[in-house]
């Protein structure tokens, strides 16, 4: 492992020098300065996954017992209050903090960068954390600076792979294919736990739903092209292709396929969506990425289209926003689940049953709720073409292996229907 001479003396230079920025709190105090913020947002799961599946329970533990955890969560480059990943995070974490009598803080970097990230970190481990959860792929800097830094710190990073990990920890000639290098030279396997989902698998889900239900022409909008976000998109695209072709209609069906380049929507975002839903006649658009779908909503709103939602059921945030009945489904992943589940596991002396994974998760039953990727029951809009039962049979056949799906994200799926991919609008 390649460890940094001189880190343990620096973490101590950094919680001597940052020990008044902390807090032990549930919320913080809005302070610009220092990144920390704070909300009263709901303590409900925003996944709608809160009994999905579990990793496997271990016998041994020598981690301290629940009234010696203490919680923070950094947000990657948006806030608590995005109405997708880093909500979804704070929420379940505060949520679970507040029903064990566990100090939970949250803190917001002060600009979208590594060193900020890396400053959270910091200032959350003067402030007494022992358990930092850290949401999204912009966090494979810090598992990689922060880990051998921090050794008595427990990071769980939700959606850090080990591709995120070696562009970080290599650099300039990195091949992006980890198969390429021994990802554990390049952090602390010891104090971290990282996953990724299998996002193309509630893409597609929702693509094929989408067809089913009666829509030929639907659109992908895309936030960052990172790789979540293309295993998403790509999904979709596949399922929309698997639907079509069931039905006989392939070549009535189209997809337009696009990347924000960033994780929020803008006027120029708008204007684009503005053209697919007015001018193209795009019915359904698959928002995927932070609060990109903003974009997509005002433009469907102005003539009646429809949003897909993504990683959590975004359905009460969008119609309330914009108009009741927009939102068709939402491709969830099960951030709440993997909270509850690690931080359950720490609590139980488990985390031994964590530390050094690197894992993939997606489907662990045929039921639908217990899996970590999924469609919001409650929310999706069933119809007799497509009904609840049906989507259930469809998740029973996709966990079986009767159904499968890519997760190849180098190049865009080979389809029947027509796909036009306009690359990225900035």
């Amino acid at each position: 492992m390649k460890k940094k001479a001189l880190s343990l003396m620096l973490a101590v230079a950094m919680v001597v020098s940052l020990a008044a920025c902390g807090s032990d709190g549930y919320t913080d105090t809005n302070n610009a300065d220092t990144g920390n913020s704070s909300a009263d947002s709901s303590n409900a799961d925003a996944d709608g996954t809160e009994n999905a599946g579990s990793q496997a329970a271990g016998t041994e533990g020598s981690e301290a017992a629940v009234s010696d955890m203490n919680i923070a969560m950094i947000t990657d480059s948006d806030d608590i209050t995005d109405q997708s990943f880093n909500q979804t995070t704070y929420e379940s974490c505060k949520s679970w903090a507040e029903a064990n009598s566990v100090p939970f803080t949250y803190y917001k970097p002060d600009s979208d960068s590594d060193e900020a990230r890396n400053a959270s970190v910091d200032q959350a481990v003067a402030g007494g954390a022992n358990v930092i959860v850290m949401p999204g792929y912009m966090f494979a800097a810090t598992v990689v600076s922060q880990s051998d830094m921090y050794p008595d710190v427990k990071f769980v990073a939700l959606d850090v792979g080990a591709g995120d990990i070696c562009e970080e920890g290599v650099g300039e000639g990195y091949t992006y294919n980890p198969a390429d290098y021994t990802v554990t030279d390049y952090y602390n396997q010891d104090n971290v736990y990282c996953c990724t989902y299998q996002e193309e698998l509630s893409g597609y889900m929702a693509g094929y739903a989408a067809v089913k239900a009666g829509y030929k022409h639907l659109g992908f909008l895309g936030g960052m092209s990172a790789p979540a976000v293309t295993r998403f998109g790509y999904g979709y695209v596949q399922g929309i292709d698997a639907a079509a072709t069931e039905l006989g209609i392939a070549d009535e069906v189209e997809v337009e396929y696009v990347c924000a380049g960033q994780f929020y929507g803008d006027a120029d975002i708008t204007s684009a969506m503005d053209t697919w839903y007015g001018t193209k006649n795009v019915e359904v658009v698959f928002a995927c990425g932070g609060a990109i779908f903003t974009s997509a909503a005002e433009a469907a709103g102005k003539v009646g289209g429809k949003i897909i939602g993504v990683d959590s059921d975004q359905q009460p945030v969008i119609d309330a926003d914009y108009g009741e009945g927009m939102t068709v489904t939402s491709a969830m992943k099960g951030l709440s689940a993997t909270v509850n589940s690690v931080l359950n596991d720490i609590r139980d002396g488990k985390w031994n049953d964590y530390v050094g994974k690197i894992e993939n998760l997606g489907l662990v039953s045929e039921n639908p709720e217990e899996n970590y990727v999924q469609l919001p029951i409650k929310t999706t809009q069933w119809c007799d073409t497509f009904t609840e039962d049906d989507y259930r049979a469809l998740v029973k056949a996709m966990y079986s292996g009767e159904i499968t799906v890519s997760g190849d994200i180098s190049v865009m799926p080979s389809t029947t229907v027509k796909v036009t991919d306009y690359g990225s609008i900035k």
